[in-house]
């Protein structure tokens, strides 16, 4: 298997699962589906156990590593300011989207029996839910969002004190190193935890429950589609001067990858080789601004998502909706996106909009049966905008190697993980 290239055995591994789960819906093979959901569960259960660890000493390391770099808090500002940019596009794609294909008209759903997910977003919720009530509970719950306030407010006081906290910072580094390779050795299990997730997807969900929510999975995939296809190609070519085909050659292994396992953090230690080593960006300022979009850059499941899902609910229900409250999914888009915190999923998401608009939380609970179908194309999304970003910054800043950037792809399987730089080294140019 090293002769084939990780993308292929990922391909290979989408076709198998594919065949085996329609065998097993065909044939009703229910030790099959059975089979494929477990092996794709515990694909993703090793996926998730790397997440905090991961996170936190990412984002410790991320921060430090600011010193490194020249300028540092115009290349921040600039990378938050693209972050908003392209969700506020990534927002308006999904309310045209929405208006054009109208994904609740005409759908008769029995919504009696719909509850409201105890994962509940409210403004207030997000915004004492950043800080913890205690250490312990942002770890053991796995709330990276407080994970990811930890690991700033850490590393800027590492910053601060300087040599001081070097055995600190020598430690994370450390952990940082040790949890992405562990991790990447889960990775290499991707091709088969594919198949177990694909399989369980088509064995899964059948016609008779994508029938009636056909036109809002259509539509999601769509706006999806149209942010990965049209919006971030047109940024690479005229603000980031990059070839698109390029770009995608390169970050393919990433966006498969993010599809298959639907984790933006699962999938950082991927995400974070083919920025560095395939498209050419500046590793001190990959290494903030990379972990930093992994948990808080999300353009399928913060803006594209909850806006024609929104819209989904409120026409399933009745609910008129204004030129105020389509201002209100894309405020909430552009500004609540670190609530999807990169974990599978992006129920509290959505719930931050419907409860915003005054939607009934209810229909929330019409989606979740076939939330995990779209979660693939969203975080896909996700990723790919989590990659593109730091592409254009580094463009403007003049810290992108085209040599890296043209030159043929380089095999990840040979790839090492790239290690945070100590603190006090050079800025690359």
């Amino acid at each position: 298997m090293k002769r084939v290239s990780f993308s292929l055995q990922l391909l290979l591994g989408l076709v198998v699962g594919a065949a085996l789960g329609f065998a097993a819906l065909v044939w009703n093979l229910e030790w099959l589906a059975d089979v494929l959901t477990e092996v794709g569960n515990i694909f993703v259960q090793l996926l998730r156990l790397a997440v905090a660890p991961l996170v936190f000493t990412a984002v410790v390391v991320s921060v430090a590593n600011l010193r490194n770099v020249g300028n540092a808090a115009r290349l921040a500002g600039k990378t938050l300011l693209w972050f908003l940019a392209t969700a506020l596009i990534a927002v308006i794609v999904g309310i045209v989207l929405g208006l054009v294909i109208n994904p609740g008209q005409g759908v008769t759903l029995d919504t009696s029996g719909a509850e409201a997910p105890e994962r509940v977003g409210s403004w207030v919720d997000f915004l004492t839910g950043i800080i913890p009530t205690n250490v312990v509970t942002a770890f053991s719950e796995l709330n990276v969002l407080q994970i990811v306030f930890l690991g700033v407010v850490l590393g800027a006081a590492a910053l601060a004190i300087g040599e001081k906290a070097e055995p600190f910072l020598t430690l994370s580094r450390s952990i940082l190193e040790l949890v992405q390779k562990a991790l990447w050795w889960v990775i290499r299990l991707a091709p088969i935890g594919t198949a177990g997730l694909i399989g369980k997807a088509v064995a899964t969900y059948g016609w008779d429950l994508l029938g009636p929510l056909a036109r809002v999975s259509l539509g999601v995939y769509v706006g999806c589609l149209i942010v990965l296809l049209a919006v971030y190609p047109t940024l690479l070519a005229l603000v980031g001067k990059v070839n698109p085909v390029t770009f995608f050659r390169n970050a393919w292994p990433a966006i498969e990858l993010a599809f298959v396992s639907r984790s933006s953090v699962g999938t950082l230690p991927v995400t974070q080789k083919v920025t560095i080593e395939r498209l050419g960006v500046d590793r001190d300022y990959a290494a903030f601004a990379v972990p930093f979009g992994a948990t808080t850059k999300m353009d399928g499941c913060a803006s594209v998502y909850p806006a024609i899902a929104a819209i989904f609910v409120a026409q399933v229900y009745d609910i008129p909706l204004g030129l105020g409250e389509y201002l209100l999914i894309a405020f909430v888009a552009v500004v609540g996106s670190a609530a999807t915190a990169g974990l599978t999923g992006a129920i509290v998401m959505l719930t931050l909009t419907l409860s915003t608009l005054g939607l009934p939380l209810e229909g929330v609970g019409l989606l979740l049966a076939i939330d995990p179908i779209l979660d693939m194309i969203r975080t896909a999304t996700n990723v790919t905008g989590q990659i593109v970003v730091p592409v254009l910054v580094a463009r403007s800043e003049n810290r992108l190697d085209d040599a890296v950037l043209n030159a043929p792809p380089q095999p990840l399987d040979s790839a090492p993980v790239a290690p945070a730089r100590p603190a006090g080294g050079s800025a690359a140019a």
